[in-house]
């Protein structure tokens, strides 16, 4: 039986015992008196541990970005091509897993959920200390292990859905901003943390990179399943993706983020590997700086995007990775360490800042349209799995560009020229003054 809301309403009251001492069968964000007296400390809890295990995913996804470049000095021989496909397949693998990752938090319970998905992080590193011990390994088996990564992708998604049902609407903005802060901050930490850890004499211990998240993983999933909470409202209907997959706006709104999220991902994943091969003096030690501050962006790009729309601020980020892109380009040309950083730099700062803008875009859109909320939430879904394919096809055209030329170079122009087409189709559709999506400011 539901337990009535009231001011005093206790915590082991929200509990049912008939479940179990985690499961909330009464939870209502929305009421005041319950969000005041219980509820906002209950989800600020459940928010926090959330942030964790999804820095630990991303942390996981990220992985192979930084053992990549150290491959080498470990004894494998491996071409760039090669390479690059170690750095871009956990991202496919973490993609196709969104979409269920989602679904999975309804059905088997948010803390529940949280244990499994942070005990199968297990998986992926303990395979990867296994199998860069020998440099003999194949490349078929490096290349299943890389896949195994994908499981820290699919995280995000998880996460997203569970935390969104703690959090009444005046406040889920905010706490979904944090979590995917949280979670995005994963890339850099991984990048600046393994390379230290790695460090043996005069070697690398590549192994200690997987095994450094086994306790991690394990430390994940007890606190999950001690202080974290199952909500029995927490409900999700796959018809609203379906629903979400026949309207137009969810393509194009995926096309963009791709353009946006894609970006942040794909470049976070090859910037160590291109430093690199680019500028092998400058070493690592920089590597993790461009996912660290496209990540702090985001949270700013929903700021503006609130103030002055999310089209506007889209298509300004666009304009900006475009700029950003042929910086690098005059970068590489004049072999330039310095511009070349900082044009990444200012590259990524535009990718976190799109990437908050376009969040706030789609339920914007979806009002508009006068679609419910559930499909917009589908759309949420659909986007967030289309754009982390970019983090597979940004370093694949990395890996064409220097097998066919050389140089990583028609790859950025290339790049160009798709955020001149993303940023046009943002303002056709959504920005236009005058046009019903302009008008509305989405």
């Amino acid at each position: 039986m539901a337990v009535q809301t009231t001011p005093t309403t206790t915590l082991s009251e929200l509990r049912s015992a008939r479940r179990g001492g985690r499961w909330i069968e009464h939870w209502d964000p929305e009421d005041s008196a319950f969000w005041r007296d219980s509820g906002r400390r209950v989800a600020r809890r459940n928010l926090s541990l959330s942030v964790f295990a999804e820095l630990l995913g991303f942390s996981v996804w990220a992985l192979w970005s930084i053992v990549v470049p150290q491959l080498p000095a470990a004894g494998f021989d491996l071409t760039a091509d090669q390479m690059f496909w170690l750095i871009s397949v956990p991202s496919l693998v973490g993609a196709a897993l969104r979409i269920p990752y989602t679904f999975a938090v309804p059905v088997f319970g948010g803390r529940n959920w949280t244990v499994v998905s942070a005990l199968l992080l297990l998986i992926p590193t303990t395979a990867l200390a296994l199998v860069v011990r020998d440099p003999s390994t194949p490349f078929g088996a490096l290349l299943a292990v890389a896949a195994l990564a994908g499981f820290g992708g699919g995280n995000f998604a998880s996460s997203m859905a569970n935390i969104s049902f703690f959090f009444p609407e005046r406040e889920k903005g905010a706490a979904l901003g944090w979590n995917a802060a949280g979670g995005n901050l994963g890339t850099a930490l991984v990048q600046l943390v393994v390379p230290l850890v790695i460090v043996s004499g005069a070697g690398v211990a590549l192994d200690r990179a997987g095994l450094m998240f086994v306790p991690l993983a394990l430390l994940a999933a007890v606190l999950a399943w001690r202080f974290m909470d199952n909500l029995a409202t927490a409900k999700a209907d796959p018809r609203t993706v379906a629903v979400a997959a026949r309207e137009r706006h969810t393509w194009i709104l995926s096309a963009i983020y791709i353009g946006t999220f894609g970006s942040f991902i794909g470049y976070s994943g090859a910037f160590p590997t291109l430093l690199a091969g680019q500028f092998p003096e400058a070493g690592l030690k920089v590597a993790f700086l461009g996912a660290l501050v496209g990540s702090l962006a985001r949270p700013l790009g929903g700021i503006l995007a609130d103030r002055l729309g999310g089209a506007v601020v889209t298509v300004v980020a666009f304009a900006v990775m475009a700029a950003g892109a042929l910086g690098a380009v005059a970068a590489l040309r004049a072999h330039d360490f310095g511009l070349f950083l900082g044009a990444f730099l200012v590259l990524f700062v535009a990718t976190g800042v799109g990437n908050g803008s376009v969040y706030r875009m789609i339920p914007a859109v979806f009002r508009v349209v006068g679609a419910s909320g559930k499909v917009a939430a589908g759309c949420i879904g659909i986007a967030g799995a289309v754009g982390a394919l970019g983090g597979f096809l940004v370093p694949r055209a990395l890996a064409v560009s220097t097998t066919a030329t050389g140089s990583i170079i028609p790859a950025l122009v290339t790049f160009v020229g798709v955020y001149v087409v993303l940023a046009g189709l943002t303002w056709a559709v959504y920005g236009r003054r005058g046009a019903r999506m302009g008008s509305a400011r989405v």
